[in-house]
């Protein structure tokens, strides 16, 4: 059997460009497959910059709880592929096996016929045959890019539709201001679906309100005169019409986890899950997971190669606003308990690097430039390094995480340092790779 890893690379000859968003081509694929997208449990549709994958976290967390059965669509993968398509199954979801995903993607190739389609249209047409054939009680359905013509916008009548934190990102694809990309998120919604909008900075909050009600979709804001979520006394908070629960904080860590999770209670209730035992909401922030966000590696090849008593922590995080939420949180964990923060960062020539290291200043010790092997598009670690002595951050280049680490390493601390390897979801990925630590 051909491996799924030997077909997705066959698939880049099928459209020159990565990234082309459009609905036309998977609209046909889909229609030539029997229009699986129509024969879908009730989907939860999730848009948004930053906090979608986290936000979906939540939700599986709590639904899985109760006892019913999930399915997750996600994007990207971190180490392989499979992790895009969670099937789920009483008990708890798993990630696709390999010799369903290669016969959903044989399927699609022979529908496709060799037509022009990118890999993320052709994968998302295969999820949906997945999803499709496999019974389930719900399907968390993240966007890939935008969302008006992200491949996964193929669903007529979504359970309810999210916007998490809009900002700029990808804005080659989506448009140079916040509030055009927010109106491009916006196309995930549709008529009678709960618009759910989490906290947005009021030009954009604006502009998916106005969305919503274009099409039909009743708005709720998040902190907004819909519901609030907030910290007191150590446990969450949250509020709205139907009234209040008193939840355990969130395992994700991070002041912006209560965001995420806010919204992804928020979502659960609009789309009609707000009678589950309280016991499911109180397990779902307790045990919602979703690596390479503010996750500390405890134990694994390169925690080994970390100075002594030192703590290693994984972040994704590539965008200003992630950028900022970030340094926040590091900040709240430096108060709590005091340790140098180093950071370790390789990032692609497509982000806003600048924008992503200025909220560190004044907060790392020193940081650490490295390359992403795997990533043409990466920026040489030279250049991340010149950027970040450019906002005032001490920095040097180095050649690999591991370099890094074991240069650390051979250093006398006062303090073991707190070290940080962010920049990038691909970097997070090989990270995870080289740790032994593969997403479950």
């Amino acid at each position: 059997m051909e491996s799924s890893d030997a077909m997705l690379a066959r698939f880049l000859a099928l459209h020159p460009k990565t990234i082309d968003l459009s609905l036309g081509r998977i609209e046909r694929l889909l229609t030539r497959l029997g229009a699986p997208q129509r024969q879908l449990p009730p989907v939860i549709h999730v848009a948004g910059t930053n906090g979608k994958g986290s936000t979906i976290a939540f939700m599986r967390a709590v639904l899985e709880a109760a006892g019913l059965v999930v399915h997750v669509y996600t994007s990207p993968h971190l180490v392989r592929f499979h992790e895009r398509i969670r099937l789920g199954r009483p008990g708890g979801g798993r990630f696709v096996g390999e010799d369903r995903l290669v016969e959903a993607l044989e399927r699609c190739e022979d529908a496709n016929a060799g037509a022009p389609i990118t890999v993320f249209e052709i994968t998302t047409a295969a999820a949906m045959l997945l999803f499709a054939e496999t019974p389930a009680d719900v399907l968390l359905l993240e966007v890939g890019l935008g969302g008006r013509l992200d491949a996964t916008n193929v669903v007529d009548e979504p359970q309810a539709c999210v916007v998490t934190p809009v900002s700029l990102d990808h804005a080659d694809y989506l448009g140079d201001s916040v509030t055009r990309i927010a109106a491009e998120k916006a196309g995930i919604f549709k008529r009678g679906a709960p618009a759910i909008i989490a906290p947005q900075e009021p030009e954009t909050t604006a502009v998916l309100e106005a969305a919503a009600e274009r099409v039909g979709a009743r708005s709720i804001l998040v902190g907004g005169q819909d519901f609030h979520v907030h910290e007191e006394g150590g446990r969450l908070v949250y509020q709205d019409e139907q009234g209040l629960i008193d939840l355990p904080l969130p395992r994700l860590a991070g002041r912006h986890q209560l965001v995420n999770a806010g919204t992804a209670l928020a979502t659960l209730r609009a789309a009609g899950y707000g009678r589950l035992p309280a016991e499911a909401f109180e397990a779902g922030m307790t045990r919602a997971e979703w690596p390479a966000r503010m996750q500390r590696l405890r134990r694994g090849g390169l925690v080994d190669l970390a100075p002594e008593g030192a703590e290693l922590w994984l972040d994704g995080g590539h965008n200003p606003d992630g950028g900022r939420a970030l340094a926040a949180a590091f900040a709240e964990l430096e108060e709590r308990h005091p340790a140098p923060l180093v950071m370790i960062v390789g990032m692609l020539g497509t982000k806003d690097a600048d924008g992503f290291l200025k909220p560190f200043v004044g907060l790392a010790q020193e940081l650490v430039a490295v390359p992403i092997p795997t990533q043409l598009a990466a920026r040489p670690a030279e250049e991340v390094a010149a950027i970040a002595r450019s906002v005032g951050l001490k920095a040097r280049a180095g050649d690999s995480v591991e370099a890094a680490l074991v240069g650390l390493k051979a250093k006398e601390w006062e303090r073991p340092p707190r070290v940080l390897v962010t920049g990038s979801l691909y970097l997070a990925g090989d990270v995870l790779a080289a740790n032994g630590t593969v997403p479950q």
